[in-house]
Formats: structure tokens, C-alpha cells, sequence
């Protein structure tokens, strides 16, 4: 198992890293390998998605025409312990069962780390002699390697017709350990208080905010693999939405800003390339494209956050509560 760190806005990286051991588990049938890599990569590429939509807003008083923003933004989400591990249960699979006849066990997914080594006994057809049987060791995990899982881009945002901001974000393919990826998304964020006709001396801004947000990563793990075959590899498609309201003060220097929203994403995993699983007696014929595999998130955020005005300059720093909480820092150059 290749161990990293996270590293800058690379979250992906680990993630599809973290898999390159379960292809093992091919050599029990494509449809257990595809429960258990549902399973195993699920919690991270969840957490995934809450970190990327971090960081679309430091405040709900929107721009006026033609000022604009840049912005640099970390993002962060806590890997909990409910996190690192899954229940397997072996009634939940056809030719896989733990090596001490337990029934189910709590063992790692892509972000933990098992205690110690979880043995599994496969059953696998094999051409000649019929059913056989090996024993392999489930994979761990990054572990402790990182409490969090990061993302990182650039933001710009430019201010449109009354009471409209434009957002985009952007990060450029990036190859990294043969790790590839890309993001950008777009969002508008829409103050509702500009409508009203003494809002310049309000003490508050209140506004809406829709916003999309994709990642595309790809991992070669044909090198690593320790498995026979040819273009091994693992796409991601990563996409959100998020749907946000907001509230902030309007005071010179220190800001305070809120908001509460909803969030709703789907990530797409493909297992590609060819396969050929051999361990001693252990034979199979070529498996090409053995399965794909997606989760999905929905649900409510909340954000409590601040933001320090210095000249041109302004840094700005919040939490988000939801299934993974995460949190955002910012620096920001602009002019309105």
C-alpha cells in the first residue's frame, strides 16, 4: 500500500492512491469487488465534495459593477473516526469470508487504517481444478497521515448588474504521482438588500448564493498495481451543487458572516483497464473495465465565519457544520 500525505490541494490523490490494493479482491468476482470498493471509497470521496464547496463567500455584501475580487482558498474537511471504517459483513458477499469465521468485522476504508491485518478467504473458479480458494489481507488506507481533506484553488469574483456577483474558480490540470486533476466551478451570488432603498445604511447584507463545483482526477496505478495487466487506472468525475443563504454585518474593518444551505453532490468512480490476478495457484482470465462505483451527498450546512479588512487586502477565516465538518481560510486582494 503506497502511504502519502495530503499534500496542497491534491485531497484526490490519496484517495485514489489508498485503492491500489483492493484490485486484489477482483479475484473473488467483479460484483464483490464492486461492494466493497463502494464501501471503501465512499467516506473520502464524501468528504471530498464538503471540502470543494467551501470558500464561495466571505461576506453577503455582493460587489458593485466591475469590482472584482481574487482570492486564494484552502479549504479542509475533519476526517472522523466513523470515517476510517466500514461494517463488512460476509452475507453481504459471494465468495468472500474472514479467515476466523467471523461473521462481520469493522475493517478500513479509503481513509483508515486497520489495527492490525484483516485476513479474508476468497473463492475463485479456477479453469482447470473448479473452485479454489486463497487468503488475502484487506487494504488499508491512508490512516493517520492526514485529520483532514484538503483542496485548494484560485477565486475570482466580479460584481454585475445591481445586486449580482459572478464567481468562477479554478485549478489547471495538475499531475502529481501519476495522480491527474482538475477543478472549476462557477456560482452567482445575488444580495437581496441592494433592492431596498436605504440599504447603504444597513447594518446587514443578506443574499443568495447557487454554485457548481467539478473535479476530474485520474490515478495510473499499472507500475504500482502488483497485479498483471495493462492500463490500469481509476477515473473520477466529482460534481456539487450548493444552495446557500447568507447574512453579514457592513462594519469598516471586522466583518462577521453566516449562512445556512444545502449541498448536493454525486462522484463517479471507474475501476479501468486490464486485469489479470495471480497469487501461486491463484489464475484468472483477463478482467478489462471491471466496475464503477459512485456515492452521493445531500443535506444541510451551516457557516459561522470572519473576515479582517487591511487596504486592498482582506483575510478571512470560517467553520461549516454538516456531515463532515470542515472549515475555510482566504486571502483577498480587490477593489470595489
Amino acid at each position: 500500500m503506497k502511504k502519502i500525505l495530503l499534500i496542497c490541494f491534491l485531497g484526490l490523490t490519496s484517495l485514489l492512491q489508498a485503492q491500489n490494493d483492493f484490485d486484489v479482491i477482483l479475484a473473488a468476482g467483479v460484483d464483490d469487488a464492486e461492494r466493497f470498493a463502494n464501501d471503501y471509497l465512499a467516506p473520502g470521496t464524501n468528504g471530498l465534495m464538503y471540502s470543494m464547496n467551501n470558500g464561495w463567500f466571505n461576506t453577503a455584501d455582493v460587489k458593485p459593477f466591475l469590482g472584482f475580487e481574487i482570492s486564494v482558498i484552502g479549504n479542509g474537511a475533519l476526517i472522523k473516526d466513523s470515517h476510517r471504517e466500514f461494517t463488512m459483513n460476509v452475507a453481504d458477499y459471494e465468495n468472500i469470508t474472514f479467515s476466523d469465521g467471523s461473521a462481520s468485522k469493522m475493517v478500513a476504508t479509503a481513509l483508515g487504517e486497520n489495527d492490525t491485518p484483516i485476513d479474508v478467504v476468497l473463492t475463485y473458479d479456477d479453469p482447470i481444478f473448479g473452485d479454489q480458494t486463497v487468503e488475502v489481507t484487506l487494504p488499508n488506507g491512508i490512516g493517520d497521515a492526514s485529520k483532514f481533506i484538503p483542496s485548494a484553488f484560485i477565486q475570482a469574483a466580479v460584481g454585475l448588474v445591481k445586486g449580482t456577483e459572478l464567481k468562477v474558480r479554478f485549478v489547471p490540470e495538475v499531475t502529481f504521482d501519476e495522480v491527474t486533476t482538475q477543478l472549476y466551478g462557477v456560482g452567482l451570488q445575488h444580495e437581496f438588500t441592494k433592492w431596498l432603498p436605504a440599504d447603504k445604511l444597513l447594518p446587514v447584507a443578506i443574499s443568495g448564493l447557487v454554485a457548481y463545483t467539478s473535479l476530474n482526477g485520474s490515478y495510473d496505478f499499472t507500475a504500482s498495481s502488483g497485479i498483471e495487466g495493462e492500463n490500469q487506472r481509476l477515473e473520477n468525475n466529482t460534481s456539487t451543487w450548493l444552495f446557500q443563504g447568507i447574512v453579514s454585518t457592513k462594519l469598516p474593518v471586522i466583518n462577521f458572516y453566516g449562512a445556512l444551505g444545502y449541498i448536493s453532490g454525486t462522484s463517479e468512480s471507474d475501476v479501468l483497464g486490464t486485469y489479470r490476478v495471480t497469487d501461486g495457484n491463484l489464475v484468472t482470465e483477463d478482467i478489462v473495465d471491471p466496475f464503477s462505483v459512485s456515492s452521493e451527498v445531500g443535506g444541510v450546512r451551516a457557516t459561522l465565519g470572519a473576515k479582517l479588512k487591511l487596504a486592498f487586502f482582506r483575510f478571512n477565516a470560517d467553520y461549516t457544520f454538516a456531515e463532515f465538518d470542515s472549515f475555510s481560510v482566504g486571502v483577498n486582494f480587490g477593489f470595489r
